[in-house]
């Protein structure tokens, strides 16, 4: 389905004086995301590259864009900052690449609310909302780079979802605005629950150009690190301090398997013990330095972000999620993958014990406390010590079978494959009124037959 050297440039001749570029070693670099995590998707998505890049600074050049792209049906693929881990901004099939990171205003910040244009990256918009002593209710570990519209449309969670859920859990969302990818395009306001239509669909369904998303008080959280001499007495104490509300934003488990990985924390996480890593409100600190001695522990780190700064100390949300994956594959780089495992209600403490047992040296694991749906769930990011797809899915099919354990695959490129395991009909639904060709990030949805495009 690559475009023609005649479509592009009849492509080219329509946007007139947008910027676009060309350049092999330019289109390279905006052709990938963080799909190498995976071997099996880095086998699958190594070779893909989009044929021309295009920059839009506004909306209205946003619409020029999607119409010409309409006009001579060539296929399209929306990229943020690339720190998606499953090619989500990988152009499966060449065509145009449409880089959002020039929409990047902050239009409005209310009490709880802000909105903002998708291509803004969060840390950015989490400056802007300081000022107004507020912060975002989650944010990737990524966010240095990542996009809000990119966190929208490809992520699920992170750092937060302790406290405010998931992604698509009450009002994190509440609006986005989108540009379909017709000849006439037009834009369509998604409001309330109705942007699960666009939500996590990978930029399947329309160009996201501006959203809401919601604001929390700001605190100054200490990061701390809590050490145990066990991994089942960390995990116990997360599970308990989650569930009698500790006052925390973070909250990850990480083994002492990880230490070798963290080597400016060697001071504060020694390769003997297991640790937590928490975001502890300022004022719930006396309560989490008793709750940790109560559990057997000892705080070996409690600093303001300021003094984490200071020390050129990582946050502790750079120790948690996938961060932990990339502190790993930094260092030996062929030798891990990682999985993402939910684990049943009520969390079982003594499955991870029997996992760990089952899997060695195989499996390196963290935890991460969470929300979602309103209750407690507890999730992990292990990192696997790669030798072939096939042990990979029998760990996979063991996790699932056995232990009653979800993975969110993240060595395929579907949406339907890497977590929803069904079809979105309604997602479906809306590509054909927002995208009724079928060109925007082609074979990313199993739900999308070439049946279903317009004539």
């Amino acid at each position: 389905m690559s475009a023609s050297t005649k479509q592009l440039e009849a492509f080219v001749s329509d946007i007139g004086d947008i910027s676009f570029k060309d350049d092999a070693k330019v289109l390279a670099v905006k052709s990938k995301d963080y799909f190498w995590y995976s071997p099996i998707l880095k086998d699958q998505l190594d070779d893909c590259v989009g044929q021309l890049l295009v920059q839009p600074k506004s909306e209205e050049e946003i619409i020029t864009v999607a119409s010409a792209i309409a006009r001579h049906r060539i296929p399209l693929t929306i990229r943020g900052g690339g720190t998606g881990n499953y090619g989500q901004c990988v152009p499966t099939e060449g065509g145009v690449i449409l880089e959002i990171t020039k929409l990047n205003k902050v239009l409005k910040i209310l009490d709880g609310r802000v909105v903002c244009e998708a291509g803004a990256r969060i840390e950015q918009v989490e400056k802007a909302v300081s000022e107004s002593g507020q912060m975002l209710s989650m944010f990737p570990s990524t966010k240095r780079l990542a996009t809000m519209g990119g966190f929208v449309s490809g992520g699920s969670g992170g750092i937060g979802s302790l406290r405010n859920g998931m992604l698509r859990d009450g009002e994190n969302i509440t609006y986005l605005r989108i540009v379909t990818v017709e000849e006439k395009p037009r834009i369509i306001e998604l409001q309330g629950k109705d942007i699960l239509k666009a939500q996590h669909a990978y930029g399947t369904n329309g160009i996201i150009t501006a959203m809401d998303y919601a604001l929390t008080p700001a605190k100054d959280w200490s990061h701390t690190i809590a050490l145990f001499n066990n991994y089942a007495a960390a995990l116990d104490f997360a599970k308990q301090a989650q569930e009698e509300n500790l006052d925390a934003f973070l909250m990850t488990v990480v083994e002492r398997r990880f230490a070798q990985y963290y080597r400016k924390l060697t001071n504060y996480f020694p390769s003997e013990l297991d640790a937590v890593f928490s975001m502890i409100a300022p004022e719930a600190m006396a309560d989490y330095t008793a709750r940790v001695k109560d559990a057997g522990g000892t705080v070996s780190l409690a600093k303001t972000l300021h003094e984490i700064e200071e020390a050129n100390l990582p946050p502790a949300w750079e120790c948690g999620w996938n961060h932990t994956t990339l502190q790993a594959l930094k260092q030996e780089p062929s030798i891990w993958t990682y999985l993402q495992v939910a684990y049943p209600r009520p969390f079982d403490p003594k499955l991870v014990e029997r996992q760990m047992k089952r899997y060695g040296d195989e499996l390196f694991f963290h935890h991460e406390m969470a929300r979602m749906d309103g209750q407690i769930q507890i999730f992990a990011l292990p990192i696997l010590r790669w030798t072939s797809k096939e042990r990979t899915y029998e760990i996979i099919r063991e996790m699932e079978e056995k232990d009653g354990c979800m993975i969110f695959d993240p060595h395929v490129i579907t949406i339907e494959d890497g977590g929803m395991k069904d079809i979105d009909s309604t997602q479906i639904e809306f590509k054909k009124e927002a995208d009724p060709y079928g060109l925007m990030n082609p074979g990313k949805t199993r739900g999308w037959r070439p049946e279903m495009a317009r004539n």
